[in-house]
């Protein structure tokens, strides 16, 4: 059935066509659609099929049928033609086959008695009604009878007879005295199912003279009486006087009172009768017995029960009835009368009988030419009805003969229909019981489809609701419907949409986004059509300020507030209420807006106070309670928590529930609001208290649900708006039954710990969850794909089972059970586990590498079988070693680094690899018990990049126009080293900057006197090296030259050293790990200086937090930090001389692996990065002019000179970087990559220069890979042999790429 539509309000609903199938498709009857169609006739209404008429009324006999062209109609009577026109008190209403007989004029309604039949006809068939007896209704009169006096003694049986005149329908019957009042009935007197008045005993009371059987006949309103019956019941004292008077002393013997006697029944008659009944009909058996004491009656069904719901017991128990009666009610009912000195039994045979009745009434069939159908017509009854068909009114047999039909029984197959097959048929089951008749068409018709709901109808519907659109549609063959949203939309599917067969589209919860426009299509092999309709989403009126619960002083105002939201293009009404009726008609009411207020309150005016908002589509309401108390007495009374309850009573004790009363304690002027109900289970956690309920502040009792095998006590606190009260005082306790368990463990899983086993585990129930003594555990096991049977075992006290000898790492489906003493818990739902797993066999194969740049490289590789892996795929791992610096020819392993990547990735970065080196690597398989064989080792290239900053620079041998420079080689040349820069500048005394001197050095110095400087100037020198990539990262210094050689010192500790013009601290760096970082630094300068440290989270506005460092040590450890934060850092010292070093910057180790969004590749992020930077840059200028009082220092161009060729844009593929792990024991086993620990030497990273950032390329937490690709990866290591000179230490790379791995 589809579902009740609501539409827009002043919409005209259309009649709407249901196609469930097609063999319930009907012809439409809209002229305005379909008008052109034809369609066989169908009876749409008719008398019944036994119609008893009312003598005094003309006879109408209905015959109702639709059919296109409309039929004509004819009648039989008898089994003859029954001709109207004959017959001038006959006519037929127009445009019906309806007889009307004009009896009221003339003529007598015995005359038009008989069988009449109606047949309605068109140019497709004919359609015929049942068979349609027509009987006069009758109400004789009671035949003239001389009923004599009844003289009974107290205590004898009596049965008054009615036998009421036979009428048509049968009269009801009903004892009445003459004043027509009904005559009192009880389990000693009643009215039998025939009429009659049985009395089990008389008493002297029941003496009357006026006891009257009257007959109602319904049909023609009129009610006839017996002659009156008069009962005179004579006491023992009254016949002993009566016997006295007329017998001589000799003659007088005396009456002697009735004996009480054994029951013996009055109706039915002997020990067995039998009963027949129709199915369906209410079956009534009766059993009136006599006796005295009055008997008592009972029914039984041998070898069954009686129905529960279809058993009633009428006047007084004597009447057993069971209604809609079938044939399992068949069998043996024993009826049972007993008194004090016995009983009696009879035993009544029920056999039930059946007319016929439907199984599967014939439908209507529309067909195009061609096609195939079926008529199906199946009937039951006992006895079994014999099935008939006709055609047009005429049996099958003697009707002309269709080439396209085939009749099998109760079913007619047609196949390759034409338009000549149009008819009618009908079919007809009948047994000795009754008939059944039914019409079904056969319509041979070729439509395209027509859509018969009118268009652009407008739906509104509130959010979170079904919406339902329709789209009748009629064609032949039957159309196919699709519904479309928007004007390009694909088709709505089922699974987000209900599809009915009658082409209703049902949104089951409509949203927002459900508003639009929607077409529905109908499709057929002869054509098309579509319509359109609308759906509006309106919001819900929700009450967003209810009325509250108040309690007010009698002749004081009360104020209820309502505020309600609705959508804004509804209109909602708000009405009020008081206890579910109207507001009092009294002016103290009065309603504004959102308030309802009543003023001069009554103790009348207490009760519950609702606001209903009602819209064309929801509505909502809120209630509250008024409470009204008498005035507050002076003093001014003091407020508390309210007293504890009391008289703590448990009642109504069931297995699973109990209600608990209690009396309030003194609410302490403030009303209780709410009482709070608390259990302890004395059986499982004795001494500990649960919440359990809470109801409101005006109820004293509460039922209260408990669960079986529990030792429950109760207590019961009260509460105000001042607080709560202190526990009640215990209740009883009640144990509760013990029941079989009704949950299973949670947290089932199953999970191998060795290659050949199966471990299931679950988390156990507690004791209050058991149910019942006797708490196991039924673990069940099977292969997932297999077709073994389940493997069970029964367990107790465990949380886990090992199961032995499985493959390995085989799919398992498990269940866990649980049982107790009782029984089983519900049937759990079975998990899937795995058996144990083994190491992956096979390498991954065909690894290929490509040098991106000279600290990145790609690697790829082909995935291994997933057969090989045995066990969990979690990634792959990727193992290389720098094996030989290209500058050098000793071949020594020194350190072996780990990336992960997980999942089924089959390619990656290597990123932070040392320019100009030699690189093997292999890749292995990962899974949960371990890696697999490792592949080939593949070696590979990385070309020269820029060189570090030099080791060291040392001003030595001041003289009045020279200065000499020492200094250390880079320590990560990152190549040949072509050439060494030196720059340099004299400072003024007002710290201006002079001229800059650019100055080439060959590499193989490591020394370089300055002559014919300026005596007593200060200097400023930039030193760096170069290799063919370009230029690294700069060093600097300042000297001044001596006043005359007579004022040069003598050399002190670090002699031939210049000292430093001002204290200074650098090479600043930080350690970070999860929630801590080491910050370091060197100083150089006078003793005994304060440091502290500054820190604050790099890119934020807050202030910068500092910590003071203890003595002057030249390291610092910061705590309490954020994991995955970048911070930046900065080391100053305090007093007059106070300075403070450059700002390094450090990120903390993740805390969790996380999904996160790739933000390198945002907008905002990118543009953040470019602000730090900038903020960097700006931080740098401002510290050296502090440093240098001012002095302008024009090194920019130079420094701008200084990009590093080397950062190469990445195209922003796949590639990802791994989990970092070195092989290393020492100090920096777990130090991570120092991101940005310094700064290139244009302080900035170009964008035309790298586009890339580990972010990127990173996967997750621990050298794993998020699926968005972000990296958060860290280093681990471990050393295998001593570390190489050179090239070849394991320190971070050249400062430019560290800066370019972390923005």
């Amino acid at each position: 059935m589809p579902k009740k539509k609501h539409f827009s309000a002043g919409r005209v609903p259309l009649i709407l066509f249901l196609c469930q199938m097609i063999s319930a498709l009907d012809v439409p009857l809209d002229s305005k659609l379909l008008g052109d169609l034809v369609q066989p006739p169908t009876i749409t209404q008719q008398s019944p099929k036994d119609y008893i008429i009312d003598p005094r009324e003309n006879i109408v006999i209905q015959c109702e049928a639709k059919g296109r062209p409309p039929p004509s109609f004819s009648w039989t009577r008898n089994g003859t033609h029954f001709d109207i026109d004959k017959d001038p008190l006959v006519t037929m209403k127009p445009g019906s086959g309806t007889l009307v007989i004009n009896i009221l004029s003339e003529g007598k309604a015995e005359t038009y008695e008989g069988v009449y039949q109606c047949t309605a006809r068109n140019e497709r068939g004919a359609a015929i009604s049942n068979n349609i007896v027509v009987r006069p209704s009758r109400s004789p009169l009671w035949t003239k009878e001389r009923l004599e006096p009844i003289t009974l003694r107290n205590g004898q049986s009596l049965v008054l007879p009615c036998r009421p005149p036979i009428g048509l329908p049968p009269a009801i019957i009903f004892w009445m005295d003459n004043s027509f009042q009904r005559l009192p009935q009880s389990e000693r007197v009643s009215q039998g199912l025939n009429g009659d008045l049985y009395f089990s005993n008389v008493l002297p009371e029941d003496t009357r003279e006026d006891y009257i059987c009257y007959a109602r006949f319904n049909h023609t309103q009129t009610i006839q009486q017996k002659q009156p019956i008069s009962l005179k019941v004579i006491s023992v004292d009254e016949l002993n006087d009566t016997i006295a008077a007329n017998l001589s002393d000799t003659e007088f013997y005396g009456a002697k009172p009735s004996k009480e006697r054994p029951p013996t029944f009055l109706t039915p008659e002997g020990n067995e009768s039998l009963k027949e009944e129709l199915r369906g009909n209410v079956l009534s058996l009766e059993c009136i017995a006599e006796g005295l004491p009055t008997p008592v009656i009972y029914w039984i069904k041998e070898d069954g029960t009686l129905p529960v719901n279809r058993t009633f017991y009428r006047n007084f128990k004597k009447t057993l009835q069971i209604t809609q009666v079938s044939e399992a009610d068949s069998g043996n009912y024993q009826c049972i009368a007993k008194n004090t000195l016995g009983a009696v039994h009879h035993t009544i045979s029920v056999t039930v009988k059946a007319a016929p009745y439907w199984i599967s009434a014939p439908q209507n069939l529309v067909l195009s030419p061609g096609e195939n159908g079926t008529l199906i017509c199946r009937a039951n009854g006992n006895p079994k009805p014999r099935i008939g068909w006709l055609t047009n009114g005429v049996p099958v047999e003697i009707a002309p003969d269709d080439p396209s039909r085939k009749i099998d029984g109760d079913t007619i197959m047609f196949s390759n229909v034409q338009e000549r097959s149009s008819a009618v048929y009908q079919c007809n089951a009948s047994n000795e019981y009754g008939y059944l008749l039914a019409n079904a068409f056969v319509n041979v018709l070729a439509e395209p489809p027509r859509i018969l709901t009118s268009a652009n109808i407008l739906y509104q519907v509130i959010a979170n609701r079904p919406a339902l659109l329709d789209c009748a549609f009629f064609g032949s063959p039957l159309p196919t419907i699709e519904w479309f949203k928007g004007t390009k939309g694909r088709a709505l599917h089922e699974d987000i949409y209900v599809l009915h067969d009658n082409g209703t589209l049902e949104i089951p919860v409509a949203q927002k986004d459900s508003a639009g426009t929607y077409t529905c299509v109908a499709r057929n092999k002869l054509g098309m059509a579509k319509n359109e309709v609308h759906l509006e989403i309106k919001d819900p009126t929700r009450i967003i300020k209810q009325p509250e619960y108040a309690v007010v002083q009698r002749g004081s105002k009360v104020s209820f507030e309502c505020k309600v939201k609705h959508d804004d293009t509804l209109i909602p009404t708000i009405m009020w209420l008081k206890d579910n009726g109207e507001l009092p008609n009294d002016e103290r009411f009065s309603v504004d807006k959102d308030h309802l207020v009543v003023t001069d309150v009554s103790d009348d005016d207490g009760g519950t106070y609702t606001c209903a908002a009602n819209t064309t589509l929801d509505s909502v309401s809120a209630s509250a309670g008024l409470r009204v108390v008498a005035p507050t007495p002076t003093p001014a009374p003091i407020y508390d928590v309210p007293n504890p309850p009391f008289d703590l009573e448990l009642t109504n004790q069931l297995d699973k529930s109990v209600q608990l009363t209690w009396t309030p304690g003194d609410d302490n002027n403030s009303p209780i609001t709410k009482f709070i109900i608390e259990y302890e289970d004395a059986m499982h956690e004795a001494g500990i208290w649960h919440h359990q309920a809470e109801v409101s502040g005006t109820q004293t009792t509460a039922q209260l649900t408990l669960s079986p095998y529990v030792n429950y006590s109760f207590r019961v606190m009260a509460e105000n708006s001042i607080g709560r009260s202190v526990p009640s005082e215990a209740s009883e306790q009640y144990l509760t039954k013990a029941a079989e368990p009704d949950q299973n463990p949670t947290s089932v899983e199953g999970i191998g710990t060795e290659p050949d086993n199966l471990v299931i585990t679950w988390k156990p129930l507690n004791g209050f969850q058991s149910n019942g003594p006797g708490l196991q555990y039924k673990v069940s096991w099977r292969q997932k794909d297999g077709d073994d049977e389940w493997t069970s075992v029964v367990v107790a006290n465990v949380s886990k089972y090992i199961v032995s000898g499985t493959p390995t790492f085989v799919p398992y489906l498990i269940k866990v059970q649980a049982l107790n003493d009782v029984g089983f818990a519900p049937e759990p739902a079975a998990v899937m586990g795995h058996s144990g797993e083994d190491l992956p066999m096979v390498a991954p194969g065909n690894v290929r590498v490509n040098v991106v740049n000279s600290t990145l490289a790609e690697v790829h590789w082909d995935p291994v079988p997933l057969k090989s892996v045995r066990g969990h795929l979690q990634g792959y791992r990727i193992y290389y070693w720098k094996a030989q610096s290209s500058s050098k020819r000793n071949r020594r392993h020194i350190e072996k680094k780990i990336l992960t990547f997980q999942g089924s990735k089959t390619h990656g970065m290597l990123p932070g690899l040392q320019p100009y080196s030699h690189y093997t690597l292999n890749v292995r398989v990962v899974n949960g018990k371990g890696e697999g064989p490792a592949s080939t080792d593949r070696a590979f290239h990385t070309p020269e990049g820029v060189p570090s900053a030099p080791s060291s620079l040392k001003i030595v041998n001041p003289t009045l126009d020279s200065l000499t420079l020492e200094w250390d080689p880079p320590s990560h040349p990152n190549g040949v080293l072509t050439e060494y820069t030196l720059r340099y500048q004299p400072i003024n005394s007002t710290h201006e900057l002079g001229p800059l001197v650019d100055l080439k050095i060959p590499a193989n110095k490591t020394r370089w006197t300055l002559k014919h400087l300026n005596f007593s100037t200060r200097y400023k020198f930039y030193f760096y090296a170069q290799t063919s990539v370009g230029s690294g990262s700069q060093i600097t210094e300042e000297a001044i030259t001596t006043v005359d050689e007579a004022g040069i010192l003598p050399p002190d500790v670090g002699a031939g050293k210049v000292r430093a013009v001002n204290p200074r601290i650098s090479n600043l760096t930080a350690a970070a790990a999860e929630t801590y970082a080491n910050i370091s630094w060197e100083y150089e300068g006078p003793e005994h200086v304060k440091f502290y440290v500054e820190y604050g989270v790099a890119g934020s506005k807050e202030e910068w937090r500092k910590e003071i460092v203890n003595d002057s040590r030249s390291f610092f450890g910061l705590k309490g930090l954020m994991p995955g934060t970048t911070y930046k850092v900065r080391v100053g010292a305090e007093g007059d001389s106070g300075f403070v070093s450059s700002e390094d910057v450090f990120e903390t180790g993740p805390a969790m692996a996380s999904r996160q969004v790739d933000i390198a590749t945002q907008g905002w992020f990118i543009g953040l990065m470019c602000a730090v930077a900038l903020l960097i840059l700006i931080l740098l200028i401002v510290c050296f002019i502090r440093r240098n009082k001012g002095g302008k220092y024009p090194v920019k161009e130079k420094e701008d000179a200084h990009a590093d060729p080397e950062i190469q844009p990445m195209k922003e593929d796949d590639g990802t970087f791994g989990e970092y792990r070195s092989f290393e024991s020492d100090a920096e086993d777990h130090k991570p990559l120092k991101k940005g620990s310094r700064t290139p030497s244009d302080r900035t990273v170009k964008k035309e220069d790298s586009d890339d950032s580990l972010v990127d390329y990173g996967e997750g937490v621990n050298g794993q890979f998020n699926e968005d690709g972000s990296f958060i990866g860290q280093y681990s290591g471990k050393k295998e042999k001593e570390p190489a000179e050179g090239n070849e230490s394991s320190e971070a790379p050249s400062p430019v790429n560290a800066m370019n791995s972390f923005v």
